[in-house]
């Protein structure tokens, strides 16, 4: 994988200005030579904005997104700030949203793994960056974070534009923007919304991470007119809804956060429910079920070799007194280590020490089953 700076001297490789405002291929070529799996690019406001903002006004005002508070902040205008890009960058007219895969084929699925005695953690958390080697030595894998790893390739991107086309307005995020990644990547042609309520790329599946490049260029007039959804293939499927152990997929595309395992382990901030708490299993941080039921990412895995993120590739957990050494730079901090170190597993915290709705004890330390 070739590092940034080389991707911003690398004159071989560069695609060709646009003469006319942003193309979908310009754009789509500095993503993948960025490193990116694939990228979508849609102008603003597109198609089915209003239905989305009312779909999210609808979400938040049932409660849905638990103690998030920052999903309900609101604009002067009233507004949610997350309804429409265009409530708080209203200069947005183009937005660049790129894929990069972590599915990996090695990874170890969290409905296949059976030792009670391990905590399960998320796998988007896994990732790690090679070093580079010196002398002799080969370069070893240490734990990264996503959010740094594609936000240096989101700004290279950004940088590699105004090169191009001068001065315009622009912001890069990767989870961390009043956006809704979800929302823009369906509209850019990426996938569609399963279930499941997770991004489905045909190819790739789910498992990905989202980074948003807001700019205000128009799109050339060719792709601002093309048809860019992708029609939903979950067809009649509901393994995801079946298979989700706190009933948090209410009904097929709609999710309450304030139920869902990774809410419960990340964002929620009080006391477990003993109802939810009862039916965790060995979930620590985030939950992967829905997912690793998911056929479409069993026929990506299947249909390899799957194109996976080099630099987002996962690392063996560390066990015992140096499990904690491998979390270190990884998005998994965000719990804070003093809740995960000793934690019983699949809760960590006292109030939802209970059993797995399927049996499973809780006993020993947490050890990720990586």
């Amino acid at each position: 994988m070739a590092q940034l700076g080389e991707i911003l001297e690398d004159s071989m490789a560069q695609p060709e200005t646009p003469a006319s405002g942003l193309s979908q291929e310009y754009a789509n070529s500095l993503a993948l030579e960025a490193g990116f799996q694939e990228a979508g690019l849609v102008a603003l406001p597109y198609e089915a904005e209003a239905r989305d903002a009312e779909r999210f006004r609808e979400w938040v005002a049932a409660g849905r997104a638990g103690t998030m508070g920052y999903l309900q902040r609101k604009a002067e205008s009233g507004q949610l700030l997350r309804e429409r890009v265009g409530v708080t960058f209203p200069w947005a007219r183009s937005a660049l949203v790129c894929f990069a895969s972590y599915a990996f084929p090695s990874a170890p699925l969290s409905t296949k793994t059976q030792d009670p005695r391990s905590g399960w953690i998320a796998r988007y958390t896994w990732t790690s960056r090679l070093l580079p080697s010196r002398g002799d030595a080969k370069g070893e894998r240490r734990p990264s974070d996503y959010h740094k790893v594609l936000f240096k390739r989101m700004r290279a991107i950004e940088a590699r534009l105004h090169e191009q086309l001068g001065e315009f307005e622009s912001r890069a995020y990767v989870d961390t923007g009043p956006i809704v990644e979800r929302a823009l990547a369906a509209a850019a042609g990426l996938g569609w919304t399963g279930k499941n309520t997770c991004l489905i790329h045909q190819s790739l599946g789910s498992f990905g991470f989202l980074a948003v490049l807001l700019t205000s260029l128009e799109v050339t007039p060719k792709d601002k007119t093309a048809e860019l959804l992708v029609a939903d293939r979950c067809g009649s499927c509901t393994r995801c809804i079946e298979a989700c152990p706190t009933d948090a997929l209410v009904a097929p595309y709609q999710m309450d956060a304030s139920r869902c395992i990774s809410y419960l382990t990340i964002e929620h901030k009080g006391p477990i429910e003993e109802e939810l708490a009862e039916n965790m299993g060995r979930q620590v941080f985030g939950c992967d079920i829905c997912q690793d039921v998911c056929p479409w990412n069993g026929k990506a895995q299947r249909g390899g070799p799957i194109i996976a993120d080099a630099d987002l590739e996962p690392r063996r957990a560390h066990q015992s007194s140096a499990r904690m050494a491998g979390l270190s730079g990884r998005a998994v901090l965000r719990a804070r280590v003093q809740r995960l170190a000793g934690a019983p597993c699949g809760i960590p915290r006292p109030q939802a020490q209970r059993g797995h709705r399927h049996g499973q004890q809780r006993t020993g330390s947490v050890r990720a089953a990586a």
